[in-house]
């Protein structure tokens, strides 16, 4: 395949690799009711940690459906700001990234998270709690990593 091709197939923005999973209904709704689907289809360059829907199914019981009430969407916006690095971040640099660190890597996220990445057994953990289940999904503006948690924030 030549490169045109490879770039025309690719997704044009994160938020076209969100809309476009069946595992990830409950992210594009937090991303519309957050109101931040324009700035991911942005330019970008972005990393996003993608919640599957079986990982906001985990949450406590009601504390999505509060999140994503009107009144609560800078709740909402905090939480998914989490999920965010303002760097295209593919898994090999966060292996690289890792191992330069001595094991572990900080980035802080677009919501001022700050996230310890760590590669245990091959894969990618995030705070030794939550995994990265698919890596490398790309798209123009970045690439989305599934993962199995919520990012939530400090506070």
């Amino acid at each position: 395949m030549n490169l045109a091709k490879f770039i025309a197939q690719m997704p044009a923005t994160v938020v076209d690799i969100v809309a476009g999973s069946a595992d990830h209904e409950t992210l594009e709704k937090a991303v519309i009711a957050a109101g931040l689907a324009e700035t991911l289809s942005g330019p970008g360059p972005f990393t996003v940690f993608g919640p599957t829907d079986k990982a906001f199914a985990a949450l406590p019981a009601g504390a999505l459906d509060d999140a994503l009430k009107p009144e609560n969407v800078e709740m909402l916006r905090k939480i998914l700001g989490c999920h965010v690095v303002s760097s295209k971040a593919m898994a090999a640099d966060v292996i690289a990234l890792a191992e330069k660190g001595g094991g572990t890597a900080e980035v802080t996220t677009i919501g001022n998270c700050r996230l310890r990445l760590s590669v245990v057994d091959g894969k990618v953990k995030i705070d030794d709690v939550v995994t990265v289940t698919a890596a490398d999904l790309a798209a123009g503006n970045g690439v989305v990593h599934v993962i199995d948690g919520v990012l939530m924030p400090a506070n």
